[in-house]
């Protein structure tokens, strides 16, 4: 049973994967009577057997179900008149261990050792005569097994194996002797099989030219065309062209070219070359293209284009929004502007006026970067400037007059552009488009010894600037401290410029109506 296990696991490929067996088998007996492993001198021969279902797993391992049936008869040879008669039954599960797994041995080859080895059940009705008395006894019970087999490969589908395997059942009641040696069960059996394995399934085969798609290294030949062992269609020039493909399949050719010659070389067949006896470009029918625009260099009116820029009919650079600046030069390609403008819409004067007089209404609360809802109109109106002209970014700048340190002037600065950059993005104006800064009291724009430019140093800046251009705030007032130095720098309560002491008590208001 376990060699047809074996040999219909054996039988069984990626393609075949299930299969059925059927054998006939040899049953030997060792026990507390006496043993008769590898002696078949009884002149009475009695054979059993049994099927498999098998499943392939991979090309190491297969499983099996196993089942085998036989009616064993033995006499004692330790003591006259002890005999027995069983008719045993074995159901196992076994793991197999393939030797033609193309490590070892290729899949294929004829000859295919294997191991297999697995538990299942042992039963058995067992009735004889064993110490001057009769038995009849009813054994279920576990049994583990090992097993050694050769497969021989007769086909794809058919093969012969023949095994030898063990069993030992967690019994002694076969033969109704106990007390063996070491107090140990000791009713042992051998199992010598000879059977045929028949595997099912379909090999796949998905251009039906008669080699599996395993083994098929060309498996898109069409239907009907020759094709050799490997499953690659015919080709008797040898030019790496199949015959059914070759324009020219007896003379050898290129196989970019159907096989055909080109005689300078530029991978345009000879008879489709509009310039046979200059190299050019396949796609320009052999033509050459000197700027690389796909325009050969007759029908060129733009011949020096640089490379990589895509041009019309003409070989001349694109201009989609025909404003006279080609796209590859146009930082706005599909809207039109001026060339001074790099191709982009200019702002208008309406707009730069907004921008201008935005900062007159953005108001915060007192000492703080929070915002008053009287700033939301005007930040609304920001939001559509910024949906009216997408190709440009906007920059915020916040500034503070010089009453209280300047540590605290500058993170304040900071988080007043920052939070009106925060609303603007609740605006669905894109991140990438918008950017905050703080300056402090760095950039006055008025004399801080009065308290009307000191109104006038409190303010925040909207500016825009084309995508990519340098950033506008940058421009005016140079580089402004990066987030990670705002955030080294050490928060606290805003330290105000104090005149002497003497002087205190003269103080007409309180520090926090400063900002």
């Amino acid at each position: 049973m376990l060699s047809m296990a074996a040999s219909s696991a054996q039988a069984q490929t990626a393609d075949r994967k299930t299969a059925l067996s059927g054998n006939v088998g040899l049953l030997q007996y060792r026990g507390n009577m006496g043993t008769d492993f590898w002696d078949r001198s009884e002149p009475d021969l009695e054979v059993g057997g049994g099927g498999t279902l098998s499943r392939y797993l991979s090309p190491t391992f297969d499983v099996a179900l196993l089942g085998y049936y036989q009616t064993y008869k033995f006499s004692s040879e330790v003591r006259a008149g002890d005999n027995f008669e069983a008719r045993v039954g074995m159901v196992d599960v076994g793991l197999k261990l393939k030797l033609n797994n193309g490590k070892i041995l290729k899949e294929d080859f004829f000859i295919q050792p294997y191991l297999m080895g697995g538990g299942g059940m042992f039963l058995t009705n067992s009735q004889g005569r064993a110490n001057g008395r009769n038995f009849f006894n009813q054994i279920r019970r576990p049994e583990v097994f090992a097993l050694a087999g050769l497969r021989f490969r007769l086909s794809d589908a058919i093969s012969l194996d023949l095994t030898t395997s063990q069993h030992y059942a967690f019994t002694e009641r076969v033969d109704n002797l106990y007390g063996s040696p070491n107090d140990k069960l000791y009713d042992r059996f051998l199992l010598h099989q000879a059977g045929v394995t028949v595997a099912f399934g379909k090999m796949k085969d998905e251009d039906k030219d008669g080699v599996s798609d395993k083994k098929d290294k060309c498996p898109g030949t069409p239907a009907g065309v020759a094709v050799d062992p490997t499953g690659c269609p015919l080709d008797k020039d040898g030019d790496g062209v199949p015959d059914y493909q070759d324009k020219c399949p007896d003379v050898k050719g290129l196989a970019a070219l159907q096989g055909c010659p080109d005689r300078d070389g530029d991978g345009v067949t000879d008879l489709d070359d509009k310039c046979p006896d200059v190299a050019g470009k396949a796609e320009l029918q052999g033509c050459p293209d000197t700027d690389n625009d796909g325009v050969t260099d007759l029908d060129d009116k733009c011949p020096t284009t640089p490379a990589g820029v895509k041009v019309d009919a003409t070989g001349c650079p694109l201009d989609r929004d025909g404003d006279g600046v080609p796209d590859y030069q146009d930082r706005c390609p599909d809207r039109a502007g001026p060339a001074s403008n790099k191709g982009c819409p200019e702002i208008k004067a309406e707009t730069k006026k907004r921008l201008s007089e935005a900062t007159k209404f953005i108001n915060f609360e007192f000492n703080k970067a929070v915002l008053l809802p009287s700033s939301y109109p005007t930040l609304k109106d920001l939001a559509a400037i910024m949906a009216e002209y997408p190709d440009y970014s906007m920059s915020i700048a916040g500034h503070t007059d010089s009453k209280g340190s300047d540590d605290y002037n500058l993170r304040l600065s900071y988080d007043r552009a920052a939070s009106a950059r925060t609303y603007m993005l609740s605006q669905s104006v894109p991140a990438a488009r918008i950017e905050s800064r703080g300056y402090g009291e760095t950039k006055p724009v008025a004399d801080n010894a009065t308290a009307k430019g000191q109104a006038m140093n409190r303010r925040v800046e909207f500016d825009l600037y084309l995508t990519g251009d340098p950033n506008s705030a940058e421009v005016k007032y140079g580089a402004a401290p990066t987030i990670a130095e705002l955030k080294a720098t050490p928060a606290g309560v805003p330290t105000v410029k104090k005149a002497p002491a003497k002087k205190a008590p003269a103080r007409k208001a309180p520090v926090r109506k400063r900002k």
